[in-house]
């Protein structure tokens, strides 16, 4: 049993598949789904808090060299700052809301990850950030959660 709630915990911190494919893994292990979403959003926010530090960082200290991976971190630092003056501009107070948004919808590449990176990238507010995007992965689970049970209560009436 412990096995199975490890691999529902280790899977949610992947980039890319985080919780949603966590929760479909757990529940398709018979799981309580309870217990499935509530590791698996564990799980999604832990790697949070080191991407929303670092990322900027370590972009910011690759950019300092004169060569091909330096342009490559000038670069994404550029387009992070263009992208974020342009969101700003845009959604003003609803930035906030942009970024649940981002993190909530179970689309591929659109979770914790990349919305904390964004976070990073357009220097918002840290705590105000990770309540959203902590916000912003509850939303997932709970998507992922049903569209899982309904799957497999539709799998098994067939």
């Amino acid at each position: 049993m412990i096995k199975k709630y490890l691999i529902v915990f280790l899977v949610s911190m992947v980039p890319i598949v985080e919780l949603r494919c966590a929760v479909p893994i757990g529940t398709g292990m018979d799981l309580p789904w309870y217990s499935v979403l509530i590791i698996a959003m564990i799980g999604n926010m832990i790697p949070v808090p080191f991407i929303f530090l670092f990322a900027r960082r370590i972009l910011e200290w690759g950019a300092k060299f004169d060569n091909k991976p330096g342009a490559f971190f000038r670069w994404c630092l550029e387009k992070g700052h263009r992208g974020g003056k342009k969101l700003t501009e845009k959604a003003g107070q609803s930035t906030y809301l942009a970024l649940l948004l981002f993190v909530g919808i179970p689309l591929p590449g659109t979770g914790a990850w990349t919305g904390t990176l964004a976070a990073s990238l357009l220097d918002l507010d840290f705590k105000k950030s990770s309540v959203t995007v902590m916000g912003g992965v509850f939303l997932a689970g709970i998507i992922m959660t049903v569209i899982s049970l309904l799957t497999k209560a539709g799998i098994s009436a067939f």
